[in-house]
């Protein structure tokens, strides 16, 4: 089902709460309030029960949210009640980390398929992954194949983009520090690792 008029900063939210029901402690309780959820997470309460708000009323006044249920709530909002083959496009060092990454079947993502330009990659196999050449993107509709993780260097990314996008890819996390441009029907989530730490020395104290 989808969900109208959601925020994109609600749908970005749902993981990390879906994280933390994972985390919380198993000590026998049946229930979370969303004071309980916003302190695992470290955000506020009122922010909690909004979001969850836009997915009707999945909580009981004074008793709070069921964990099991809103975990398989959460998980069906976010259609992640099945496993979703990705494509890995580039196996440089930002690539093999991120095969190696095992955060991602915490929410039903699984790299199934890596592609290189590099010939002295192509053919070589990884994590019982055989690297194919980027020539045979193109496969990927026929695979099931709707995800995509671009790490490859800026001046490929539009390229290797527009054959995603003519594969049949839906979905694409963004690794490279260019703006990709993309039809409204396919959603791209911009990781700038550069940005993000440029970030940081601002918060440092002075003479840091």
């Amino acid at each position: 089902m989808r969900y109208h008029k959601v925020p994109d900063e609600t749908i970005r939210r749902l993981p990390v709460y879906l994280r933390g029901l994972c985390s919380f402690p198993n000590d026998g309780s049946r229930s979370i309030s969303s004071q309980q959820l916003a302190e695992v997470l470290h955000v506020k309460s009122p922010q909690v029960r909004k979001d969850l708000s836009y997915f009707g009323d999945i909580g009981t006044p004074g008793v709070g949210y069921d964990i099991q249920k809103l975990k398989k709530h959460i998980r069906t909002i976010l259609r992640l009640n099945n496993t979703h083959c990705a494509a890995l496009i580039g196996y440089g060092n930002l690539g093999a980390a991120l095969l190696k990454y095992t955060g991602f079947k915490t929410f039903c993502v699984e790299i199934s398929a890596v592609f290189e330009i590099n010939p002295r990659k192509i053919g070589r196999v990884v994590q019982k992954i055989k690297i194919e050449d980027v020539s045979n993107i193109s496969s990927l509709r026929k695979r099931g194949i709707s995800v995509a993780i671009l790490a490859i260097p800026a001046l490929e990314s539009q390229d290797v983009t527009d054959k995603l996008i003519d594969a049949g890819v839906g979905g694409i996390l963004n690794f490279t520090p260019s703006y990709l441009s993309a039809p409204t029907n396919v959603k791209v989530v911009n990781i700038d690792i550069g940005v993000s730490l440029a970030c940081l020395p601002y918060y440092l104290p002075v003479g840091a």
